[in-house]
């Protein structure tokens, strides 16, 4: 039976049930959200914490089922059972890998009914198997691999005696950082999975964890609001997974998206004007003032953060629109325009014409490489690094023959960079024309 053991983790450790207490089978560690903010009673595979042994109850050397490749079922896609916590297992799925991803090595892991003390080091199959051990909790310090660990440090820091600088900053004041941190993500993408990125996504979610920290201290939301409002809002936009919406491609998932979202903003300008009405009229919704969009902004860009790169918003801008059925039917149409663009811009009389025009020929830009399924902002980087590259080679070719760059013609340091573009084509085999 389960209280022998519990009885035992309370006179030999300490153990205060009323407290708090995971129970969890070995076998299940990789599929149950717990948290080692809490103490965990980690069962062998021969006790349940109904109290009954069972030949039944997976052993602890046995790894979790692998039906993660079930096909979802007619309750909208909720019999999905991965063999590993989403969010987990990156570094393996067996018992042993959970327990040495979310806990320090030292760790103790307290032998119960005969089974031998250990640590999370030392821990093994045999020893898990022997019978079942009480992982104490972590020190919030150390619960750093958890969900909960970085809230509890940016509460710390908020907190009286806490970092004089967190306490000074609200949430405009973060603004710079939340951009900084969102690029140096973009810069870490071009690596691919590694561990540059994870830190950087780190950095990323830690600004998303202040906010909400600032925001539970005025008593607007917490991060359960945050997590909730996303999380309703992917299964709302995905009733082909979650719902009973057929979408057989890319291009049917991002029909009903654009569809979703339409209706959606909607009810959120429908909202919006209710609310503006009764602010006007000193109803209860003036306590929090509604600034209705300018005229010249449409619906459908409704939400739409303006603070976007001018790349990136332009994109966003222009799939809307063509989820709405304005856009050229094919890229021929879209070159013709930029032809005409161009045409414009050479036509322009005077500076403001020309930057208007110019604006416009970017505005194309952009919508080409939508069309051609390339991201702008991706694109013009790479074409920066490749700048950067072949211009890194024309100075030291300048230096090669004792010269400076300021002292040569555009002729001179024209025939340097078509040198340059041989040698970046032969090192890295590419045809490269530009």
């Amino acid at each position: 039976m389960i209280d022998p053991i519990l009885e035992e983790a309370e006179s030999r450790h300490g153990l205060r049930v009323g407290d708090g207490l995971q129970i969890v089978s070995a076998s299940m560690l990789a599929r149950r959200a717990f948290d080692p903010s809490w103490p965990v009673l980690v069962l062998s595979g021969g006790v349940t914490a109904a109290g009954a042994a069972t030949d039944e109850t997976p052993s602890a050397t046995a790894g979790p089922a692998t039906d993660d490749a079930a096909e979802p079922a007619a309750d909208g896609g909720r019999a999905f059972a991965p063999a590993v916590l989403p969010g987990r297992g990156a570094h393996g799925s067996g018992p042993l890998d959970i327990l040495r991803a979310l806990y320090p090595a030292g760790h103790p892991a307290l032998g119960l009914a005969g089974a031998p003390d250990a640590t999370i080091a030392t821990l093994d199959e045999v020893a898990l198997g022997a019978g079942p051990h009480l992982v104490p909790a972590l020190d919030p310090v150390e619960n750093v691999a958890s969900p909960y660990g970085l809230p509890w440090i940016s509460a710390r820091l908020r907190a009286p005696g806490g970092c004089p600088w967190d306490l000074e900053q609200d949430h405009r004041s973060l603004r710079p950082f939340l951009l900084e941190e969102a690029y140096e993500v973009y810069d870490a993408l071009e690596h691919g999975a590694s561990e540059s990125l994870a830190e950087e996504l780190g950095d990323l979610l830690l600004q998303i964890v202040l906010h909400a920290q600032l925001a539970a201290e005025e008593g607007l939301f917490d991060l359960d609001d945050v997590y909730r409002h996303i999380g309703a809002k992917i299964v709302r936009r995905h009733p082909h997974v979650f719902g009973d919406v057929e979408a057989h491609t890319a291009a049917d998932v991002i029909h009903n998206w654009e569809r979703i979202k339409a209706v959606e903003r909607a009810s959120r300008a429908a909202e919006g004007s209710t609310a503006a009405a009764a602010s006007a009229s000193g109803g209860p919704a003036a306590e929090r003032p509604f600034a209705p969009a300018p005229p010249a902004f449409p619906a459908a860009f409704a939400g739409l953060a303006r603070s976007l790169p001018a790349l990136a918003y332009s994109r966003e801008m222009q799939e809307r629109a063509a989820a709405l059925g304005y856009d050229w039917p094919d890229v021929e149409g879209v070159i013709e325009k930029l032809e005409e663009e161009a045409v414009e811009l050479l036509e322009a009389q005077d500076d403001a014409h020309r930057t208007e025009e110019f604006g416009d020929l970017l505005l194309v830009l952009v919508n080409l490489g939508r069309k051609l399924g390339i991201d702008a902002e991706s694109a013009l980087r790479a074409g920066n690094a490749k700048f950067a590259r072949r211009f890194a080679l024309v100075e030291q070719f300048a230096r090669d023959r004792g010269r400076t760059l300021d002292t040569m013609t555009f002729e001179e340091l024209d025939e340097l960079w078509d040198e340059a573009k041989v040698v970046e084509r032969s090192t890295s085999g590419t045809k490269e024309a530009s």
